[in-house]
């Protein structure tokens, strides 16, 4: 039950003129009596919440960013109208800042036997489930005085999937894998290691190409053409402990480290390769094998939907171990994780030599755009300091990288924007001089 203001409102103005000419208890309660008495016959006629059903359908999934529509169908089957008000009650991540009073609060009106349906618009601002919490009906009679008021669970569920920002880089990727399968109209030979077929000689063609077997059995000199190897494997380790917990401009470093995964399953997958996903810092957060081409995306924004980061250290025996046994044969192990010079001297780099004897190795990390930033600042002493602690930093970075490539590493090192191209050109370089 709840008492609206025009309740209010009436009680004030007829107490009003009471308190003027005759203040007494009789006054009060000759002005408040009727008052009471209109406040019960409006809650009798108000409709009922608690019999009303209530059906929710619309969106379940989303990409971060986008808007959702969740619609909530309300049944009268009462014998009075419903005039109500209705609020729709999400997690505030669920909208954008300031505007949810005004998305998840409706007015509606019901006549008896029949159905509505109001819209809920969403706007999540983080990834992962966006579960519906109550609904609350405020139930009024015709004279708005007084008010029934019931919740309702109605149990829904919107799953906030990665944004993949970089898909934009996805075209010219594989134009560069086109050229290098040989699927071109340039005059290029494709790159690679695995023989392709045979076609006559044009100038400009490497003479190293040219089949004499061939040559011999017809009047014209061929040429042999290449193609990168098929069927690899790619091992993507994403590393959630609590370096992939650092916000890196308006993300976290694991956001960045996901869109740069995408668009890398994205090209491995149409170049042939089989990709698989593994999370982990103490223990394996998700894993996705043996997914065909075209299930691979799917099933990757979904295992990274729900990923956040852990504020523990990462096990690196336990992760390696992990990789190890997740690719028995020889793989392209891509880790995601950080630079800091002190993480992987305690933990992975005293155990790279166990993966890069039976693996191709590529770490890629996400570094800081600021940091480039204060190497510039000159002008006062603050800014000298400034400018000195990112060269520092900018230092242990690159000495962390070159310990990393004697051990057999391939390393890139981008800010969150040139991530994700910078780790596909890198793999289509592997892929391009067979090392692969």
């Amino acid at each position: 039950m709840a008492l609206t203001g025009r309740a209010a409102l009436l009680a004030a103005l007829g107490s009003i003129p009471v308190g003027i000419l005759e203040p007494s208890w009789t006054g009060m309660l000759a002005v408040n009596g009727p008052l009471a008495l209109a406040c019960a016959v409006d809650y009798a006629l108000a409709a009922p919440v608690r019999r009303l059903a209530l059906a929710r359908s619309g969106d379940t999934s989303i990409r971060l960013g986008e808007p959702a529509e969740v619609h909530l169908a309300v049944t009268n089957p009462g014998k009075r109208p419903l005039r109500a008000d209705l609020r729709d009650a999400w997690p505030p991540s669920s909208w954008l800042p300031g505007t949810e009073p005004g998305a998840s609060r409706h007015r509606l009106v019901v006549p008896p036997g029949e159905r509505r349906r109001v819209t809920t618009r969403l706007r999540p601002t983080r990834r992962g489930d966006r579960r519906a919490d109550r609904v609350t009906i405020r139930s009024y009679g015709p004279l708005g005085l007084l008010a029934r008021q019931g919740t309702h669970t109605v149990p829904w569920t919107v799953r906030v999937l990665p944004p993949f920002a970089s898909r934009k880089h996805l075209p010219s990727r594989l134009a560069r894998l086109r050229e290098l399968d040989g699927r071109t109209s340039l005059l290029t030979r494709g790159e690679g290691t695995e023989f392709d077929s045979l076609r006559d000689y044009v100038p400009g063609d490497d003479t190293r190409s040219i089949d004499w077997r061939a040559t011999a059995r017809q009047d014209k000199v061929a040429v042999r053409t290449w193609r990168p190897e098929r069927d690899r494997h790619i091992l993507i380790c994403l590393d959630t402990g609590r370096t992939a917990a650092g916000r890196v401009g308006d993300a976290p470093r694991l956001d960045s480290a996901m869109d740069a995964a995408l668009l890398l399953a994205a090209l491995a997958s149409r170049a042939g390769d089989r990709v698989d996903l593994l999370a982990h810092d103490r223990r394996a957060r998700a894993l996705v094998q043996g997914r065909s081409a075209g299930e691979i995306l799917p099933a990757f924004v979904n295992a990274m939907a729900t990923l956040e980061p852990e504020l523990v250290e990462t096990d690196a025996r336990t992760l390696v171990s992990t990789v190890l046994r997740s690719a028995p044969r020889r793989s392209l192990v891509v880790l995601l994780t950080s630079l800091d010079a002190a993480v992987l001297e305690e933990g992975l780099l005293p155990l790279l030599p166990r993966l890069t004897q039976r693996h191709t190795v590529l770490l890629a990390s996400v570094a800081d755009p600021h940091v480039e930033q204060m190497t510039k600042s000159r002008g006062t002493p603050e800014a000298i300091y400034e400018a000195a602690a990112g060269t520092q930093s900018q230092a242990s970075r690159r000495r962390t990288t070159e310990q990393l490539t004697r051990h057999g590493v391939h390393v890139v090192d981008a800010t969150p924007t040139t991530l994700a191209p910078a780790l596909s050109d890198a793999y289509l370089a592997l892929k391009s001089t067979g090392r692969l």
